[in-house]
């Protein structure tokens, strides 16, 4: 994201409260200004002379919703609505949220939903995006213009990369074991969009007309990119076809499953493009997993897999039981 700011032209600044600072994947950005702060404790004067927020920040998936559902809560929620009264306080324009298509929940097969069908989160991490879009529709108003990005599950290289998302697990698996292996019994439906092509989105919603995104949800992602598990193992087996495809033993299906379509978003924007699809999506993983060697105990462990990280921090007492930090990460301080 901040790398495409910069090249449209924008001045960036992130804030960050560090939990991954030492899981990146390959080099960092540099010379981008930085705060580390606890998005629990940010204030309107931190915010001073910002003209829009793309807010990222969350405990960002189900498991780790899962580890401390009252922290998932209190971050994902709590201090989502907080951040935004504090900017809509110093004079904040935009406010770009990213939510989820996890909010839909579970539909029937043969089900496609839109920003108007009904919302089933399942878990904690869901249900703090569908709050928090509810909260923050309501501050709304001619000088504050908050925007709902609710995107498909992502996928893609990036400098902290994550392997606890679909693509980029079975990728992965297939390269450091010879097996693409699911967990589920393969036949869940998931939207997917590559993490470039999110980054393109909320890029673009920073000068959408007013009156066109504000209070909005959009599905960010192509109708077309929606695939069931078991043929995304297929597609990275056309690419890596030395490799067996291998369902779980348990065989047990994975409540969660959306068909989305993503039609609002263009009618919105006709000219935004997404550039990337899965099949191009896995060429490029595979690409870069073998440019930057992945192996099996990186693939299990704490520095692409977030709840990981996280456990590892609170067994080390570096975060308190809230995920407030106890101690500082090096080489940088989370209170500086």
């Amino acid at each position: 994201m901040t790398a495409m700011l910069q090249k449209a032209g924008h001045a960036v600044t992130g804030l960050d409260t560090a939990y991954f600072y030492d899981c990146n994947f390959f080099a960092m950005p540099t010379g981008v200004p930085e705060r580390y702060s606890d998005l629990r404790h940010v204030t309107a004067t931190d915010l001073a002379g910002c003209d829009a927020i793309i807010h990222l920040a969350a405990l960002s998936n189900d498991p780790l919703g899962d580890l401390n559902a009252e922290c998932t809560y209190a971050i994902n929620l709590q201090a989502t609505i907080r951040l935004a009264k504090a900017a809509k306080a110093a004079g904040v324009e935009r406010f770009i949220f990213a939510s989820s298509c996890s909010i839909y929940g579970a539909s029937g097969p043969d089900d496609v939903v839109t920003e108007e069908s009904p919302l089933r989160p399942l878990t904690p991490y869901a249900e703090s995006k569908v709050r928090a879009e509810t909260a923050l529709a309501a501050l709304a108003d001619y000088n504050f213009t908050p925007i709902f990005l609710r995107n498909a599950t992502a996928y893609g290289v990036s400098p902290r990369l994550r392997v606890d998302l679909v693509v980029n697990n079975l990728v992965a698996w297939a390269l450091t074991t010879g097996k693409i292996r699911i967990l589920s019994d393969g036949t869940p439906w998931r939207p997917l969009v590559h993490v470039q092509d999110i980054c393109r989105a909320a890029i673009a919603m920073l000068e959408a007309p007013r009156t066109a995104v504000s209070g909005e949800p959009f599905n960010v992602g192509r109708t077309a990119e929606v695939y069931q598990v078991r043929r995304i193992a297929e597609l990275v087996q056309e690419v890596l076809p030395e490799c067996a495809i291998e369902v779980g033993t348990q065989n047990n299906p994975d409540p969660r499953s959306y068909r989305v379509n993503c039609e609002k978003l263009f009618r919105t924007l006709p000219d935004l493009v997404l550039d990337w699809t899965v099949p191009a999506g896995i060429v490029e993983l595979v690409d870069a997993y073998r440019r930057h060697p992945l192996t099996l105990e990186g693939l299990q462990g704490r520095r692409f897999v977030r709840i990981q990280q996280l456990k590892y921090l609170l067994a080390t007492q570096a975060l308190d039981a809230d995920l407030f930090w106890k101690a500082s990460p090096s080489p940088v301080s989370p209170h500086g």
